[in-house]
């Protein structure tokens, strides 16, 4: 599971094809309860990597409205949505295997049924796994912004990288973003607006508050006792 992150791309010749990737696999020491959580909950809620479309409604074993959540960190906010809308099927995307088992740990101890998660490239699955016209929403919450000028180019969110999340998204579906860099939220403010085939849900065609959808966690809360900001962006698919 661990070891097939990062896939290896090759050209017609054979040789290894050099990708920008948006993360940096900073694997971690794993505590000895997310080494657990992996070796016991993995084969109940992880999902490998394949090259085929997912079967989602035999991987949950039911029809609902799917949410992807790509990179969820420790899963802390995951879980706790998965745990709020019951009538959801959640699955979410990591790449760091001490996020992926602190994640199983809390969903087991929570009780959630409803949640799946993966420890691969977002990119790889959305091209690989995914089926379009398939997911209600798809989630993006404080990824890393590459502040540097750069390194900007690293960024997740660009116009490649939207028309891709749109496929994905049923007619009506909705990406939603977050970041706490105001640099990278009108870079993804930006990039949406150009891609064609969405709509600002904001009234004012920029930022939306915080829904009560997306938990506020501690780093959030931390950040604002601090005086940072947060911008919340929404975009629905209309073609």
């Amino acid at each position: 599971m661990i070891n097939d992150v990062i896939t290896p791309e090759f050209d017609e010749n054979g040789r290894p094809l050099r990708r920008i990737r948006s993360f940096v696999r900073r694997q971690g020491r794993l505590t000895k309860g997310q080494q657990l959580a992996l070796d016991n909950y993995w084969p109940e809620m992880g999902v490998e990597f394949q090259q085929e479309p997912l079967d989602v409604a035999a991987l949950f074993g039911r029809e609902a409205p799917v949410v992807l959540e790509i990179g969820f960190g420790m899963g802390a906010s995951l879980v706790t949505m998965a745990q709020n809308n019951p009538h959801q099927n959640f699955l979410g995307l990591e790449v760091h295997a001490p996020g992926v088992g602190a994640c199983l740990a809390s969903a087991k101890e929570a009780g959630v049924e409803n949640l799946r998660v993966m420890c691969h490239d977002a990119v790889e699955v959305l091209q690989k796994m995914i089926p379009d016209n398939s997911l209600r929403m798809v989630q993006l919450f404080f990824p890393d912004p590459w502040h540097k000028a750069r390194h900007n180019k690293r960024r997740i969110v660009q116009v490649p990288f939207a028309e891709l999340v749109m496929r994905k998204l049923k007619l009506g579906g909705v990406f939603h973003m977050a970041t706490d860099w105001e640099d990278y939220a009108t870079h993804m403010l930006e990039i949406m607006n150009s891609v064609d085939g969405y709509k600002n849900l904001s009234e004012g065609n920029d930022y939306v508050p915080r829904p009560e959808t997306r938990p506020l966690t501690k780093f959030e809360q931390r950040g604002q006792r601090l005086g940072h900001g947060v911008w919340d962006l929404m975009f629905e698919r209309v073609k």
